[in-house]
């Protein structure tokens, strides 16, 4: 079982985080840290690229993060996958490139493991993190992301600004509570936050001289969302990235990428991988 069909974006976002932990581990040599690598939507290993008629299949970013050696790997690797027939693809795809007692895969909620890394990480000044968030969806509660603020981790993350948050924000506004409380868990912040920054109220005036209130979508919603999500991790890290946007075939906004840090240097460091990517 492979994961699902991407975009060459997917590609280019398991590049980029590939060349930073390079930079990273080689910043990171002589430092006498404990070093753990946390990927908390690790999927089953592989990733198909393309359509299913014309698809190539390329590693994932836990096949590759683990053959980085030089000058030092990390201490710990932890995959976590909730769909146990993924993880255990994902293990035996691991175990086959690199068996290390030091590998571990664990079938659970990203939510739950998110926690139990922070304690971990938290438990001695010794220890550092890169941990690695790719979400399904929208499946990541904000007050589980709260639990990194200020720890030694840098943290990349995939924000579903399009595919996954402006898909549930209907032109209209009319959104179920349901989906309201998706968001907020999502983002952090309550509904009325959200939709004063998405929705624009004008007045409408009918053939009759009559007038009504309407409530419309803002333009570049995506940007918007990305943020409110951008100003809610200020406050757990001192320092975020530019993002690097991933879009569709139609030029729409699928995704923003970025770093974030305690540390300034990671984050410029993050900036030049990105700036890169983005002329090629």
């Amino acid at each position: 079982m492979k994961n699902e069909f991407g975009g060459s974006w997917t590609e280019r976002k398991v590049i980029i985080l590939e060349k930073y932990v390079h930079a990273y581990l080689k910043i990171m040599n002589n430092k006498n840290f404990h070093l753990t690598y946390f990927d908390g939507f690790a999927g089953s290993g592989d990733i198909k690229i393309g359509k299913k008629e014309s698809f190539k299949v390329i590693a994932g970013a836990g096949k590759r993060i683990i053959q980085i050696t030089d000058p030092i790997g990390f201490d710990i690797y932890y995959f976590v996958e909730k769909n146990e027939n993924k993880r255990l693809q994902l293990d035996a795809d691991l175990k086959a490139t690199r068996n290390d007692e030091n590998i571990f895969t664990v079938t659970d909620d990203c939510n739950d493991a998110l926690l139990r890394f922070s304690a971990f990480i938290s438990s001695t000044k010794k220890r550092r993190g890169l941990a690695f968030l790719d979400p399904f969806g929208m499946n990541l509660d904000w007050n589980t992301l709260e639990s990194l603020k200020g720890l030694g981790v840098d943290l990349w993350i995939l924000c579903p600004t399009g595919v996954g948050a402006n898909r549930l924000l209907k032109r209209d506004s009319d959104i179920s509570d349901a989906w309201w409380e998706r968001l907020e868990r999502f983002f952090g912040i309550g509904r009325n936050d959200i939709a004063n920054s998405i929705y624009q109220e004008y007045t409408n005036t009918n053939l009759f001289g009559e007038e009504s209130l309407a409530t419309v979508k803002a333009s570049k919603a995506n940007q918007k969302l990305f943020e409110i999500y951008k100003n809610k991790m200020l406050s757990i890290f001192d320092f975020v990235s530019e993002p690097y946007i991933m879009v569709n075939k139609n030029k729409s906004i699928m995704y923003h990428f970025f770093c974030a840090s305690n540390n300034a240097t990671a984050v410029k460091l993050a900036n030049s991988i990105m700036g890169s990517a983005i002329k090629k």
